[in-house]
């Protein structure tokens, strides 16, 4: 009975700081400083069922999008957010700062080519050429270093902040 009550503290203890990144994207923010990356490299990381790493996550972007609003590009966000959390699930027992640094930077690479690529394919904006695609990924290049840096931060916030639970708190550890 007690592993199932650690078990449901830090189940809730995660799906709570999940929401609250997600929460965040409500909030006034520079223009891609979002915990969108590491909010599915958390989840995946870090709930160690991986129903509940894909169904948490997605669920708490689903309500932060429902209030900011919906966009064209969902899917393909969607899809990309399931992915690096799956993907994420090979950190669930290596949590090291160099690992959370390569995979948020990763990440945040792959999410800008995955996006502009989409935005370059759907939105009629750029020529359909190699010129097209070079001056669309080239109009992104500004907002990268934010997807970056509130990938980075938001990524050592979750990881440590959970880390610092568990070592405080005895229900947190890992049954």
């Amino acid at each position: 009975m007690k592993t199932e009550h650690k078990n449901i503290s830090r189940i809730v203890a995660l799906s709570l700081l999940v929401l609250l990144a997600a929460v965040s994207r409500i909030l006034p923010h520079p223009q891609n400083f979002t915990p969108l990356i590491a909010i599915a490299f958390f989840g995946g990381a870090s709930f160690r069922s991986k129903h509940l790493a894909v169904i948490i996550p997605l669920a708490a972007m689903l309500v932060s999008d429902a209030v900011i609003g919906f966009h064209a590009l969902m899917p393909v966000v969607y899809a990309f957010f399931i992915i690096t959390t799956l993907a994420a699930r090979k950190f669930q027992t290596e949590k090291s700062f160099k690992n959370i640094t390569q995979f948020s930077v990763l990440s945040s690479v792959c999410f800008f080519i995955a996006t502009n690529f989409a935005v370059w394919v759907s939105s009629g904006m750029y020529e359909m050429s190699v010129s097209g695609l070079g001056t669309c990924f080239a109009a992104a290049i500004p907002f990268f270093q934010n997807t970056l840096a509130g990938t980075l931060l938001y990524s050592y916030t979750l990881f440590y902040g959970f880390s610092f639970l568990e070592k405080r708190v005895p229900q947190m550890q890992a049954a």
